[in-house]
């Protein structure tokens, strides 16, 4: 199917996002951040939905005249069903139904978890020529260039997301291991805001971990049977760990705040990849990738391609843009959901709540 062009609109936390792909390849991808959140230490839903109301119109019109491509071409709009804040999807959902209406165009919505994985198969123009896969080549040193071949597992990862998916096909997934309490982006946040750390703590914490010593000190693992993980008792050993130590040393924060990051980081990673390899074993899969916005951890990303050198997998890392919530990743599914013909009533709600 030809001159296929897809609109899309991401709005399930606190990036306001559009994107269109044309044929398959993506021409244009535009994200509004929200910085109001950073003084409270996380996203506050009534602060997000009012900046998406705020941002939506100029970011979607960017996202066209970026790609240039006129509304009245477009072939669907497709959008972030959920999950996410509530709030926040119904400025995107409501923004969507509006402008499918005014152009007599289907809806296409998506499982904002499964575009994440989805990622993996987004083109530009340059990779499409230049790619013999026609596929992404990554942006980070990786030992495979083509897109994930099915079947795959994907460790998933983000703030409030941390499974293990055995991706079969575009549409078929199943979740083989997951979260049984907090997710490994959350507990890198909270962990963050405990050593004074600016919001999103994520980051902060990769930066400081460079320059940190990850043997200095040893958190908590926990013992999850199967491919789950928990954070829970990580982040209360960190807490309890830093108290203590506050007690005998009132700067003892500041004074080893890199080496802390660093064994904080490792943990994470340790914990993470652990089930990773296990359901990689038992499943007997060689391809591997991760998706979410703790796939742009430096130190996951290196643990990944170390171990896909050692144990022979084909490791699929993302480029950073399409890591955290971006519309590209949501285009990308809307675009194979509408060569199947799956479209969208009209009434569709936002859910705050699904798998994947």
């Amino acid at each position: 199917m030809k001159n296929v062009v897809i609109l899309a609109i991401e709005s399930s936390c606190d990036d306001t996002s559009a994107a269109v792909i044309r044929d398959g390849v993506l021409l244009s991808n535009v994200t509004a951040s929200q910085r109001v959140h950073e003084e409270f230490g996380g996203v506050v839903p009534e602060l997000a939905s009012r900046a998406h109301q705020l941002n939506i119109v100029p970011v979607v019109d960017a996202a066209l005249k970026r790609a240039g491509v006129d509304s009245k071409d477009l072939s669907a709009i497709a959008f972030t069903r959920g999950p996410g804040l509530l709030g926040s999807l119904l400025v995107g959902v409501s923004f969507a139904k509006g402008m499918a209406l005014a152009h007599n165009i289907p809806l296409v919505e998506v499982n904002h978890l499964q575009a994440h994985i989805l990622a993996h198969f987004i083109k530009t123009n340059s990779e499409a020529s230049n790619s013999p896969s026609g596929r992404p080549i990554g942006g980070t040193p990786s030992n495979s260039e083509a897109s994930p071949s099915f079947p795959f597992l994907c460790l998933l990862v983000s703030g409030g997301n941390s499974q293990i998916v055995l991706v079969k096909s575009h549409r078929e997934m199943e979740i083989v291991g997951q979260t049984i309490d907090d997710a490994a982006g959350e507990a890198f946040d909270k962990c963050a805001k405990i050593m004074g750390l600016p919001y999103p703590g994520g980051p902060w914490i990769d930066r400081l971990a460079k320059e940190g010593n990850a043997e200095a000190f040893q958190f908590a693992k926990p013992n999850i049977p199967g491919y789950n993980y928990s954070f829970s008792g990580l982040k209360t050993s960190f807490l309890y760990f830093l108290r203590d130590n506050l007690k005998e040393n009132e700067n003892f924060i500041e004074e080893n705040k890199a080496d802390l990051c660093a064994s904080l980081q490792k943990t994470v990673i340790d914990i993470l990849i652990n089930k990773l390899k296990r359901a990689a074993k038992d499943l007997k899969i060689n391809e591997i990738a991760v998706a979410g916005g703790v796939s742009a951890n430096s130190g996951l990303r290196d643990a990944l391609i170390d171990l896909g050198r050692r144990h022979r997998w084909k490791v699929h890392i993302p480029p950073f843009a399409y890591t955290t919530d971006n519309a590209a990743m949501v285009c990308q599914a809307g675009y194979f959901k509408f060569l199947d013909g799956e479209f969208c009533p009209m009434d569709a709600a936002p859910y705050a709540k699904t798998k994947i």
